[in-house]
């Protein structure tokens, strides 16, 4: 008989995004070392993103039980749609641009729903979950945030019941970009770090997805705290015929934040100057963009370069990065961003595709990047340094020598992560 994990999540597929991968793979590999993963999510969610797909990637040996929530987002949809969806996203527009209902809709998302929208579900499901986890003689939990109000029910139950419980961040709770943007008052501000602490001081275990994480929650609780990252899995996905014109890809979503503008400038001076790099470049943009990184990109002459594509399936994402050129990845110039390592990092890094990437100093991505050798990172004052970085790479491509001789990937393999947990688990 296989040790049993009750894993409560919130995305599940068909939820499209990075937030479904991380426990979807979990759950893939699990049983390959002893342990029967049981997975609880909701039965009616909202998802910004739908990716159906991914369906395909569950398999039959695993339970997955399901209970109704109550979702916020489909009242707040009836006020703004749009604005709806892109609240939950975490797409947030600038200050100076928010309309009213954007401004209404953040301030009661903030200070009516802490910590977040998905509130209302942790009592039902304390009160499923303690009859469930008696009755099927489950001794181990493990909640995954955010949306972080899931750790909620962590605490609970461990209270209720004694289960011993990991808690997962896959981003941090009270440091966490968006954060500032909620308009919270202070009531709510101590609300959330009093919420925070606790769930940091009552879990068993605490797993984070960065090194910079890990550090923060040192200074807030005694508790274990381990890294495993997100990582990259095996895929049956043909490897595209690369894609005839120099492209530079960025997949996922480009927030209003990460708007780099240096870089934008080096691609026009480029364009400007450099007749072969006119005429072969194109800039690739998948997933959700802002409307203000696409009045960026208008702003510097990029337009016309430009091939939106919107959200694709996962999939599809996997076969646009290997048939890319160059990728790019942004994160927010900001201290709070130096935590996130966004999960499509590691698939770049197994995709054979150089990487630039553009952030803030003393960032996780900087680390992993030039340790596995697997691109460029720049500060997004590096204007001239991304230019010769670009040209390089430019010139590789026109003598078809474009490469990547990556080092050391096989720790972020999602079964060696996988193992990685394992030994936490075994730990009774």
């Amino acid at each position: 008989m296989k040790n049993q994990i009750l894993i409560i999540t919130y995305y599940w597929p068909p939820a499209g995004g990075p937030g479904v991968q991380r426990w979807l793979k979990f759950a893939k590999y699990l049983p390959d070392f002893g342990f029967e993963p049981i997975v609880y999510c909701p039965e009616n969610p909202s998802y910004p993103m739908i990716d159906d797909s991914l369906n395909d990637e569950v398999s039959e040996d695993i339970k997955v039980i399901k209970q109704p929530i109550s979702e916020p987002y489909r009242f707040a949809s009836l006020l703004s749609k749009q604005g709806s969806k892109q609240i939950s996203s975490g797409v947030i527009p600038k200050k100076k641009k928010q309309s009213f209902v954007q401004k209404l809709m953040l301030y009661v998302r903030g200070n009516f729903f802490i910590p977040d929208a998905r509130k209302n579900w942790v009592q039902p499901s304390v009160a499923f979950l303690s009859s469930y986890i008696q009755e099927h003689n489950i001794s181990t939990i493990i909640t995954t945030g955010p949306p972080h109000s899931l750790h909620l029910i962590g605490l609970q139950l461990k209270a209720k019941l004694g289960v011993k419980w990991l808690a997962d961040f896959r981003d941090p709770w009270t440091t966490i970009g968006y954060h500032k943007d909620l308009k919270l008052s202070k009531i709510s501000e101590e609300r959330h770090v009093q919420l925070e602490s606790q769930v940091l001081q009552s879990a068993d275990e605490i797993i984070v997805t960065s090194e910079n994480t890990k550090q923060e929650f040192l200074t807030k609780t005694s508790k274990p705290i381990i890294v495993i990252t997100n990582g990259y899995d095996t895929h049956s996905i043909e490897r595209p015929i690369k894609d005839k014109a120099f492209t530079l890809a960025h997949i996922g979503s480009l927030l209003s934040e990460r708007d780099p503008k240096h870089l934008w400038q080096a691609l026009n001076e480029l364009i400007n100057e450099n007749e072969r790099f006119r005429t072969h470049f194109k800039l690739k943009l998948i997933g959700v963009v802002s409307e203000n990184v696409l009045q960026s990109l208008h702003d510097f002459g990029l337009k016309t370069y430009i091939e939106n594509l919107g959200y694709v399936s996962h999939a599809e994402a996997i076969k646009a990065q290997m048939a890319s050129r160059v990728l790019l990845m942004v994160e927010i110039n900001s201290e709070d961003s130096k935590v996130i390592i966004p999960g499509k990092l590691f698939e770049y890094m197994s995709s054979g595709t150089p990487i630039i990437a553009v952030g803030p100093k003393g960032s996780d991505v900087e680390n992993i990047i030039k340790s596995t050798n697997t691109g460029h990172y720049f500060f997004y004052d590096d204007k001239f340094k991304i230019k010769a970085q670009l040209l390089v790479l430019f010139e590789s491509y026109l003598t078809n020598s474009l490469s990547v001789s990556a080092i050391g990937l096989e720790q972020y393999s999602r079964k060696a992560l996988t193992g990685k947990l394992s030994n936490l688990l075994e730990k009774r």
